[in-house]
């Protein structure tokens, strides 16, 4: 398992765990949750890690990405 904010552009990952419950209420109205796979669409340098899932986007702040625990998707 790896986090977030250590993905590569265009690599598919499935969240495993968000461990803040604010962070995963708010993810989950954005339709990401734990079991999610989503794709790495970019990576700002000291910015954000910005992810896609179907035609939306999200970007994730590195602290927040750092936190959340994704591993390879199938």
């Amino acid at each position: 398992m790896i986090m977030l904010d250590q993905v590569k552009r265009g690599q598919k990952v499935e969240i495993c765990r968000i461990p803040d419950e604010l962070v995963r209420a708010q993810a989950i109205r954005f339709g990401v949750g734990e079991g999610t796979v989503v794709t790495c669409a970019g990576k700002l340098p000291a910015g954000p890690v910005i992810i896609s899932k179907g035609n939306q986007e999200l970007a994730i702040g590195r602290g927040l990405a750092r936190k959340i625990a994704v591993k390879e998707a199938s």
